[in-house]
């Protein structure tokens, strides 16, 4: 595939690592794979600038980055530091194009390649972003690493510490184990919630739960999830729902306490079932990355990260890009909790 030439405002980034998400696989589905193809998929990456545009001034080649999504920068959201709720969210993230429906990339045979997947599309050698969604970070740090901290990782912190703004002593459950829930996990504790359950499908994952911060889990086969989750009090203050799935997310607002908020962030076909005197003294939300300016945010769980209180290097496990397949499986299967292909390798020089 050929890229085009840059836009003024836009930077070519080698990429060294992209973190493999469920978002990812949703072009697959044969209901909605033929609004999408061809494309480049991949939206977690990091690497290394080697390019930028003309009207580029806060990055620079040689620059280690992170990639999270796409915004305007000019609607009413952006510029009142809303980007996740920029007007043009979806035409610049779950197109795979720009905003006027173009794309960047071309085949061999001149076909037009999407290649915009959430402003980046970086399951490939190089990706072409913008200069508002990379993320400059120090060229001491494991960048293979961070590219996570793009959007699932985000997404799961800035619900907690964003979104809900979680106070000490408040509670929390999390219905799903995977890096999304996990990070919500981390946060919660980092805010210093006093009670933090988790509910999933698989033992292993309810063990990291454990270790990562959450005080009690409740195994998701269980016909009284609902009630294990609640435990002995009246319900929780905040539930995470990152599943889609259409029980689960009814489970989320019935095991809130009054008052309460549920914060959806799952993406599939799920449907919000619920019956109306439920929401009585309960409040329900959808977040967009996690409610997070990547600028500011990813820097600060990086900090976290440092001092050890958000160890999110706990959840991955690498695989050459060539095994994006085993990847894909041993994530279904739930052995890995958050997959991130190499694509290659820094030089001693750019390892500093």
């Amino acid at each position: 595939m050929t890229l085009d030439e840059l836009r003024p405002d836009e930077v070519l980034v080698r990429i060294v690592g992209a973190g493999m998400c469920h978002t990812d696989m949703l072009p697959r589905d044969p209901e909605l794979g033929g609004d999408f193809g061809p494309i480049i998929l991949g939206h977690e990456g990091s690497g290394v600038v080697e390019q930028v545009g003309s009207h580029v001034t806060g990055v620079q080649p040689g620059d280690h980055v992170l990639i999270s999504y796409a915004s305007c920068g000019t609607c009413w959201n952006c510029l009142r530091a809303q980007p996740a709720y920029c007007q043009e969210f979806e035409l610049r993230n779950t197109s795979g194009r720009y905003a006027d429906g173009s794309t960047g990339a071309r085949g061999s045979d001149g076909r037009p390649i999407a290649n915009r997947w959430f402003g980046q599309s970086s399951f490939a050698d190089h990706a072409v972003a913008t200069e508002r969604n990379v993320v400059v970070v120090d060229p001491e740090l494991p960048l293979e690493l961070l590219g996570p901290l793009g959007c699932g990782l985000q997404t799961g912190a800035g619900a907690v510490l964003n979104e809900m703004r979680l106070s000490p002593g408040q509670s929390l459950a999390v219905f799903g184990a995977g890096a999304v829930g996990l990070a919500a996990v981390m946060a919660a504790k980092l805010a210093g919630a006093s009670d933090i359950v988790v509910d999933d499908l698989h033992e292993s994952r309810l063990d990291l739960a454990l270790s990562l911060g959450a005080t009690r889990v409740v195994l998701g086969t269980k016909d009284s999830v609902v009630d294990e989750v609640k435990g002995a009090g009246p319900g929780v203050d905040f539930s995470f729902e990152t599943t889609a799935v259409t029980e689960v997310i009814s489970a989320a607002v019935e095991v809130l306490d009054r008052p309460g908020t549920a914060v959806f962030v799952g993406a599939g076909m799920g449907q919000l079932s619920v019956s109306p005197h439920l929401l009585a003294g309960r409040k329900i939300t959808y977040v967009l990355e996690g409610n997070a300016v990547p600028q500011v945010f990813l820097p600060r769980l990086i900090s976290f990260w440092k001092q050890g209180r958000f160890p999110f290097d706990r959840l991955i496990q690498t695989y050459p890009l060539d095994d994006i397949n085993a990847a894909d499986a041993d994530s279904r299967l739930g052995k890995t909790i958050k997959p991130v292909l190499l694509t290659g390798q820094l030089s001693n020089q750019e390892r500093k």
